[in-house]
């Protein structure tokens, strides 16, 4: 089920709170875990037990840490949690590559990736490791371990909540009238984003791959509304996620921090999908050794980190290219170009939106095939000879201001101009009443274009 759905918007939303604020405080969870499971089961019935299975290791192995060696529980509840992720996102690429190495004709799998393995696997194997590290107490309920892993807000595209970040509000949580407004107002906005911004750029990209008329401009017009689409979709999501949680009195931590004012790739990766790097940060940065052990190793941590986080996209070799090439990037950031990038603000910001903008349209790629054809396009080395036509030209009329409005608001300008508005006395006084209107309005306008729309999908459920 999608946030920007119909469904989900009239129908799941509204039966869902009025049960949840109805029951007492100490069913909430349950309402919320049950709520979580009919939402997942919606698009994925089969795949609702394998969660919960995936649920119970980690519930299992958080109440044997005391009972039994720690160490030995600690990785066989972690080898079976990536076992399943493992076999259901990977095992077709590499009986592809087997294939293609050893010439062997071994037969696919008729397996489908279960929507959200990546997110709710890794929230479970933080949670074992937590245990272990003795950071956070088990949970002996297992409805609310099972509340947390499931909560729909954040199950199928994050962000990636820390157990130790919400456990207390697991059982303590508070609801306010104020959390409330500000989780609406966080949602609408996000809701907006995806479906006003977001879903327009995707438009933009398919009529790209569609067209007969591919110039060397598109080809950057098509990098540009690539870029934009990612960041917009799935920051869309996380205010989404956000707001549904703060609702339901859950305080989840923010995802992105305006990247896109970044002054280099090394600032654009501490403000882009946090809640990923930090856990690949203190799960596997960390104890592989981090900086402490010299530069060599530190050099070698990174690869290997960066490996895991272009794997843990995709199974393709496009999303290894691209985390690799993030990691070569970043080393050179480390070891040279910090200096010179401070030089400049203007240069810097150039070089990161170039990067970005070149990266990915590896990472948006279909196939390695694919990603070789658009990159040596653009880059004036591959078949494309001409620089602009009629059709690039009539669309980028077409999507100018669309593509205006997410360059401005990717910058984050708009929050800017907002708070010093605010600033004004008679200003902030118009604004109480002007805001809910605002956001009434923007809500109708997101409904009618998923009525009217065709054009709406979540780029990150397939990760």
């Amino acid at each position: 089920m999608l946030f920007s759905s119909i469904t989900f918007l009239y129908y799941f939303l509204p039966i869902v709170f009025m049960l949840y604020f109805l029951v007492p405080r100490k069913l909430k969870n349950l309402v919320l875990f049950i709520s979580s499971l009919v939402f997942y089961a919606w698009g994925e019935p089969k795949y609702v037990f394998l969660m919960i299975l995936s649920v119970a290791i980690g519930y299992i192995a958080g109440l044997l840490m005391d009972k039994l060696p720690k160490k030995p529980v600690l990785i066989i509840s972690v080898v079976a949690c990536l076992f399943f992720l493992i076999y259901f996102k990977y095992t077709n690429f590499f009986i592809t590559n087997i294939n293609a190495v050893l010439k062997t004709d071994f037969p696919m799998l008729k397996v489908i990736m279960p929507i959200g393995i990546s997110f709710y696997t890794f929230q479970i194997i933080s949670y074992i490791i937590d245990v272990y590290r003795k950071d956070v107490e088990k949970q002996k309920n297992f409805f609310h371990l099972a509340a947390y892993i499931s909560m729909f807000p954040q199950l199928i595209a994050g962000p990636i909540v820390r157990y130790s970040d919400i456990n207390d509000q697991l059982e303590h949580r508070k609801h306010s009238t104020q959390d409330i407004s500000y989780g609406i107002q966080r949602f609408v906005l996000g809701l907006s984003k995806k479906v006003l911004v977001a879903n327009q750029l995707y438009e933009l990209c398919q009529i790209f791959r569609m067209s007969g008329e591919k110039t060397i401009l598109f080809y950057w017009i098509y990098a540009i509304a690539t870029m934009l689409n990612i960041y917009f979709d799935f920051s869309g999501y996380s205010d989404m996620a956000i707001g549904l949680g703060k609702m339901l009195g859950f305080s989840f931590h923010e995802n992105f921090n305006y990247p896109f004012i970044s002054k280099s790739v090394t600032e654009f990766w501490r403000r882009w999908h946090m809640s990923l790097g930090t856990w690949f940060r203190d799960y596997i940065y960390i104890p592989l050794g981090g900086n402490r052990a010299g530069a060599k190793r530190q050099i070698i941590n990174i690869l290997i980190v960066w490996f895991l986080t272009g794997f843990w996209h995709g199974a393709e070799w496009n999303f290894i290219i691209w985390g690799l090439i993030f990691a070569v990037l970043l080393i050179i950031e480390k070891l040279w170009l910090f200096k010179k990038l401070d030089k400049s603000k203007f240069i810097s910001r150039i070089y990161m939106f170039f990067i970005i903008s070149v990266t990915f349209v590896i990472f948006n790629a279909s196939d390695t095939a694919e990603m070789v054809s658009y990159i040596s396009n653009m880059f004036l080395v591959g078949k494309t000879k001409a620089f602009i036509g009629k059709e690039c030209i009539y669309y980028l009329k077409s999507f100018a201001p669309i593509l205006a409005i997410s360059i401005i608001g990717a910058t984050g300008i708009p929050k800017v101009i907002y708070l010093k508005a605010k600033e004004n006395a008679v200003i902030n006084k118009v604004s109480i009443i002007a805001e809910p209107v605002i956001l009434v309005l923007l809500f109708l306008l997101s409904t009618s274009y998923l009525v009217d729309g065709s054009f709406n999908p979540f780029l990150y459920f397939r990760f």
